[in-house]
Formats: C-alpha cells, structure tokens, sequence
C-alpha cells in the first residue's frame, strides 16, 4: 500500500512561489506583446510617406491602418514569429493553471481523507464498550 506524506502547508507555500513565478511569465508576455507591437510599429510599413526625419512612423489616423501585406518586411516576420509561438505560450500557461490547480485539489482532498479517518477511529472509540460476561448468552468471557 502507498504511503502518504504531505504537509498542506508546504504544498501552500510552494504553491505560492509558483503562483509568483507565473506572474513573473504573465508579465513577461505582456511586456513580450508590447515590444513586439512597439517594434513592428518602428518598422514601418511599404507604405511611402511613413518617414518622418528619416524614421519611420506610424500615422493610423492619417493613413488608416494598413493594408494586409503592407508591413515592411521586419513587421511581417515579427507578426510570424508571434504566430509560431503563441500556442507555446497559451500551452505554457494552461499548463500552469491546471497543475496549480490539481496540486490544491489533491491537497484539500488529502486533508480530507485524514479528517474523515480520524472521525471514524474517533466514532469507534466512543462507541459503547460490549462486554460478554462467561455464562451470558452463551459467552464465555473471553476465555478460550
């Protein structure tokens, strides 16, 4: 038979550093998300008049957005590798969520297994003692 031993409050607190390492991802991919929309926007587009000073530009409101295909090369690559990754990223963070999940679920019902096991050893020895006396109804005390 399997033994257990786990302590609910070290998978709490090892829960917890997880739960900050996946912010730490979170952000990560959010700070990922913007650098790679500040990039290709810095790009520029095949569009003429995106120059300004001799950088590119992005003018939606004067231009609008672009048409597909219209992103420079840079864009189009960035756009691409976005594309290649972020099922990666969505796994990666489904990922987390669900063993987070389990590893709190299964604690909880561990917990609960040792609650139910010491009410029942509890209920057995709170039961009424039965004593059979030699010569009452056929016992005999005990004796062999």
């Amino acid at each position: 038979m399997a033994k257990w031993d786990i302590t609910p409050s070290g998978v709490q607190s090892v829960l917890n550093k997880v739960i900050k390492a996946a912010d730490g991802l979170n952000d990560a991919s959010t700070g990922l998300e913007s650098g790679v929309t500040g990039a290709a926007a810095a790009a520029g587009t095949i569009k003429a008049g995106d120059y300004e000073n001799g950088h590119a530009v992005l003018k939606p409101g004067r231009y609008g957005p672009p048409m597909p295909g219209a992103e420079g090369l840079v864009a189009a690559a960035l756009g691409q590798f976005i594309q290649a990754h972020e099922k990666q990223l969505a796994y990666i963070a489904q990922r987390t969520t669900n063993s987070l999940t389990g590893a709190r679920d299964a604690t909880n019902e561990y917990v609960k297994g040792d609650l139910a096991m010491a009410a029942k050893a509890q209920q057995e020895a709170l039961k009424e003692p039965v004593i059979h006396m030699p010569g009452d109804g056929g016992g005999n005390g005990g004796a062999k």
